[in-house]
């Protein structure tokens, strides 16, 4: 006992000299750490982000101001040893515990993995980098994060059709919970781009084409996230979709209708929520990228309206000036422009990238007080954010969350308050039990999510929630019926091409368009099947001046008459057996061509083709129909329908970034298959998914009854069947206008006056479905308009208020909307505008009276200044169920 007492306090005396030997080497570096103040906890934010800056060298300022998609592994943790702004982790391969590149949205971790990911990752930065700055771990969230066991809420357009603030509040709480119990700390969301055309692919990513509906939801959305502490990044800013509803194309747009339209819901952001970051778009404005534009920036954003925050370019923009807009001479030029135009934060798809951009912050392109003020912004983001003293996320609560199905439940509610009915002849909706139902589609079986997507929890699909509702004494059965893409060619791939002793024929890259000379390049292509839009085939060759010979044999392994050609923006031709079967030299457009050829089993025929470019932004495929059968689906479809009592037809379109349409018809066989249904004289309902408008007038009348359901989420089944057997009555309005026709396009309910009429002369200018329309299964009664005071001053309040009764069988949501115009203004003001509405549940025969406050931001109009104010004068008050259906009408005077 005594030898143990002896050998205790002989440890504790050397323990207790190592500790003072300690503390005496390190007296210097303690009171260093103690003069940081950029770690100091209680020194003001504003101090340490000085002190921080102070400390910092050049090459460490660059990379507070790069982000890219990526991981810190054991192998490439080197090349973050500057720190970088922040990184969208990506997942460890599962069973591994290797780093994997995140190539799509789609990732394969639960909530525990990410954030044990995002800890690692932290770690390193924090004890491994020279300054220790943590990271800002972000991701896409317009309707969910996009990460495995991630809640998918309705795709955006879906929420808009809601009409329900309080409801897009809660979802933007549930997604800042999320995204915060995996670590991430910077969401990439929302859209808040107004809609202008419905030909845009990402029209699905927005809340519509009115500027108050997006504000109201964007304000609820984002003010929810921000309220966790959680950067929203609404994009893009701004404008980026252009003339004939191309994404990203030049924006001319007048100044005062980029203050009406398109700035409000981005204003809103900043001046009343207090945004910590905004992302550009890709297009230019006024001439100059929106990424490189000091107008937009620093002058209307930062200046104006007083913008403290950081702002990011979108995955790529930067460059976008010299490869896309021509407006720099290189990247390095780019990078210069942009930074000095107000952008802050340069966004890649890949580490590699930072040497194109690193140039022009060491040399002096760039002066070193607007890489500071850059710096200070994000800094200070990170600061707020609590990043420097809690960078690490509780693996607990992550591990909890694994577990919790509240936010399904959340996303139900979402997609049933989301659906709008469209038409519902003979009230056919909703479907009585004890029925033949036959259920079509594609997308009855898909479950699609939408754009910008995770993989959701538990998705239900049409068909499931269909057959999970239906009793004992329903019968549902399924066919796909049609198909959104027909697959009536395929390319020519290396199996049946052979040349030089290999597989693929032999390209001879030409520089010129006559396919003379020696060739620049010479190589074997495994198929014909190109796109060279920013660079051309070969850095030898003109990016507008090449031709391109493809020579070799092609061979089928049985016989068949098939039909084989050619598909691109033209400017090719075509020989087989030594004969000219497709010639068209003359550059027009992009279509497909093909010619019949009969193939002799295991044959070799000499296949020849010639291209040129003389613009840039080719294209070419070689193709043919081999192996294609033809489907009978519609066949059987229409053969079964005629044994059913009813038929549920599920259409869906395609769409998404980049992916913008021409025409709005239901793609591939859809239409056809409806139209066949529909001559049966069964009850047919059509079931539209998509985030658009559809061109519906080759169907329309020969259909019982419409309803859009956007796409409606991982619970989005389960709704749809709630809906149709009546379970659930739909509720939601149309946030974006329906044309009859694409030629009437662009078509928006808040358009100016015109100084004629809105006619064709051979098409209605009404549309097919207004701005705000949405039928229910009940009916609703307006009624008892009552204005409080009729004449008010510019700062004053009114209030209106009315009866609303519920007067069919059903109980139900009606959205009340309330629009104004002034009657008389200095400038054409829209022909109505909305300004106020309300979600408003009614039972039975129930009566609720609905008031509105009537004040300057409901009578407000832009004036020549482009002021926001109130003119004395008289303005017309409408109140109604749509921008078209508009019961209730008031005057109120402003006085001088």
């Amino acid at each position: 006992m005594r030898l143990k007492t002896i050998i205790c306090s002989a440890v504790i005396s050397i323990q207790v000299f190592a500790f003072q030997t300690t503390f005496a080497q390190n007296k210097p570096a303690l009171k260093t750490a103690r003069q940081m103040v950029y770690k100091n906890p209680h020194a003001k934010i504003d101090d340490r982000v000085k002190d921080l800056i102070a400390r910092m060298t050049p090459e460490e300022k660059f990379w507070q101001l790069f982000m890219i998609p990526g991981d810190v592994t054991a192998e490439n943790k080197a090349q973050f040893k500057h720190g970088i702004f922040g990184l969208q982790v990506s997942a460890a391969a599962q069973g591994t515990g290797n780093a994997q590149q995140m190539l799509t949205y789609n990732t394969t971790e639960d909530a525990l993995s990410l954030a044990r990911k995002i800890n690692k990752t932290q770690k390193y930065f924090i004890e491994e980098t020279r300054l220790g700055i943590p990271i800002i771990p972000f991701d896409e969230a317009l309707h969910g994060l996009v990460r495995q066991g991630a809640t998918a809420f309705p795709q955006s357009i879906g929420l808009a059709a809601t009409f329900d603030t309080t409801l897009m509040a809660r979802i933007g709480n549930a997604i800042a919970i999320e995204a915060r119990v995996r670590g991430l700390r910077d969401l990439l969301a929302p859209v808040i781009n107004i809609a202008t055309d419905v030909r845009w692919g990402r029209v699905e990513e927005t809340y519509g084409e009115d500027p108050y509906l997006t504000t109201a939801m964007g304000h609820a959305f984002m003010n929810a996230i921000e309220a966790q502490n959680i950067i929203v990044t609404p994009k893009h800013f701004i404008a980026n979709v252009g003339d004939g509803g191309r994404d990203s194309y030049p924006i001319e747009l007048d100044k005062h209708y980029l203050e009406e339209i398109h700035f409000p819901p981005f204003k809103d952001a900043v001046k009343n929520i207090g945004i910590r970051s905004l992302m550009t778009s890709y297009n230019s404005v006024y001439g100059l990228p929106a990424t490189a534009n000091p107008w937009l920036l620093t002058q209307k954003l930062k200046k104006q309206w007083g913008f403290k925050g950081f702002v990011i370019s979108d995955a790529g923009a930067v460059g976008g000036a010299n490869v896309l807009h021509f407006t720099a001479k290189n990247y390095h030029d780019a990078t210069a422009q942009a930074i000095n135009a107000g952008l802050d934060v340069i966004f890649q798809v890949d580490y590699q990238h930072y040497k194109l951009f690193l140039p022009a912050f060491l040399d002096g392109s760039i002066p070193k007080s607007r890489i500071d003020d850059a710096l200070t912004r994000v800094l200070k983001a990170k600061f707020e954010l609590g990043l420097f003293e809690n960078p690490y996320v509780d693996e607990v609560k992550a591990e909890k969350s694994l577990s919790d199905p509240t936010n399904h439940q959340l996303a139900k509610e979402a997609a049933l308050k989301s659906f709008v009915l469209l038409k519902n002849d003979h009230q056919v909706l909703p479907l009585t039990h004890g029925k033949k139902i036959l259920v079509l589609g594609e997308d009855a079986t898909e479950a699609r999510l939408g754009g910008y997507s995770g993989s959701g929890n538990k998705k239900v699909s049409i068909l499931q929630g269909i057959t999970d509702l239906a009793d004992a004494n329903d019968k549902i059965s399924y066919l796909k019926g049609s198909s959104r893409a027909l697959n009536d060619h395929v390319l020519v791939d290396s199996t049946f091409l052979s040349s030089m002793g290999g597989k693929g024929l032999a390209g001879s890259y030409f520089k010129g368009i006559n396919l003379s000379g020696t060739p620049a390049k010479m190589k074997r292509d495994q198929v014909i099947d190109f796109s060279w839009t920013l660079y051309p085939p070969d850095a030898a060759l003109p990016l507008d001046d090449y031709s391109v010979r493809w020579e070799g044999k092609i061979t089928s392994p049985t016989n068949a008459d098939l039909h084989i050609g050619l598909e691109g923006n033209d400017g090719f031709r075509m020989f087989l057996d030594g004969q000219l079967v497709i010639d068209q030299w003359d550059k027009r457009s992009y279509h497909l061509q093909t010619v019949p050829f009969h193939f002799e089993k295991n044959k070799a025929y000499d296949i020849k083709i010639e291209f040129y470019e003389s613009k840039g932004n080719a294209k070419v495929k070689l193709v043919w129909d081999y192996g294609i059968q033809k489907s009978e689906e519609i066949e059987k479809a229409v053969q079964a329908a005629k044994s059913n009592d009813v038929i549920v037809m599920v259409a869906g379109i395609k769409e998404g970034e980049f992916l913008d349409r021409a025409m709005l018809n239901l793609p591939g066989n859809q239409e056809e298959l409806i139209q066949e249904l529909a001559e049966t004289g069964k009850p047919l309902v059509v079931i539209l998914t998509g985030g658009s408008a559809i061109n519906m007038q080759n169907w329309y009348s020969n259909v019982s009854a419409i309803l859009n359901v956007w796409y409606p989420g991982e619970a989005g089944g389960t709704a749809v069947a709630e809906t149709l057997f009546g379970k659930s009555n739909p509720s939601g309005k149309l946030p974006i206008t329906y044309p009859v026709h694409e030629a009437q396009l662009p078509l928006v309910y808040n358009h100016k006056p015109t100084g004629r009429g809105d006619d064709y002369n051979n098409l209605s200018g009404e549309p097919m479905f207004p701005f705000g329309y949405g039928l229910s299964y009940t009916q609703f009664s307006y009624s008892k308009l009552k204005v409080d005071r009729q004449s008010i001053s510019k700062n004053e309040t009114t209030r209106v208020s009315f009866e609303l009764k519920n007067t069919g069988n059903y109980d139900g949501d009606e959205v009340v909307q309330l629009y104004m115009r002034p009657l008389l203004s200095d400038l054409a003001q829209s022909v109505l505008a909305l300004r106020a509405f309300e979600r408003v549940h009614l039972k039975v025969g129930e009566t609720k009276v609905v008031s509105f406050k009537v004040n300057k931001e409901v009578l407000q109009t832009l004036d020549r200044e482009n002021v926001w104010r109130v003119a004395p004068g008289e303005y017309r008050i409408m109140i109604g169920a749509s921008s078209k259906v508009l019961y209730l009408k008031e005057n109120i005077t402003v006085k001088p």
